[in-house]
């Protein structure tokens, strides 16, 4: 059976850092065998989570779509900016919609026997590892098995080429998402 990974970004930016990463890592869990589907958050139209609109209209049209993708993967892999020293806003809200329960279905079932790969760009000095580290908090606080393994990138305005491709280490930043590929399946 082929890996079917979800490959997404916590950044809605055009020319985001994280979308470039993103990129490098899904030609790796590619080239490792994966099926991979990449999809923008940005395309959910996902309101802020509110549990009164919730309980009055149920979860919206967005939500409901996504939570259904998520259901039909394998695997994760995630590129998250890092927003004073956590996840992306947008990133958060996605997670907090898809991991409402519906009738008939726990909230954690989108996320259960997931495993994500994790990965970060930020201009400062430490890449993005602290977002990471809450992240991972919270992946697994859903039920997903995070890698060990995560990858930085410090100071990206400077790290990447003119082609999007890292200056350093994008050897390993493929290797991740081969890491992810290669797996085992629930």
């Amino acid at each position: 059976m082929t890996t079917k990974i979800l490959a997404f970004s916590g950044s809605s930016r055009r020319g985001s850092w994280n979308k470039k990463l993103l990129a490098l890592a899904i030609a790796g869990a590619r080239d490792a065998g994966a099926a991979v589907t990449e999809i923008d958050l940005r395309d959910f139209a996902l309101p802020l989570y509110d549990g009164d609109l919730e309980a009055s209209s149920g979860a919206p049209a967005g939500a409901l779509q996504l939570k259904a993708i998520f259901k039909a993967h394998h695997g994760l892999l995630i590129a998250s900016p890092e927003y004073n020293g956590s996840y992306s806003p947008l990133l958060k809200n996605s997670l907090d919609w898809i991991s409402r329960s519906i009738p008939g279905e726990a909230g954690t079932v989108p996320f259960q026997g997931k495993v994500a790969a994790i990965l970060s760009a930020s201009p400062g000095l430490l890449g993005g590892a602290r977002g990471l580290m809450l992240l991972r908090l919270l992946l697994s606080t859903l039920g997903v098995m995070v890698l060990p393994g995560q990858f930085t990138v410090a100071q990206a305005n400077a790290a990447f080429d003119e082609q999007g491709d890292l200056k350093e280490r994008g050897a390993a930043l493929r290797e991740l998402g081969a890491v992810l590929a290669r797996y085992p399946k629930p």
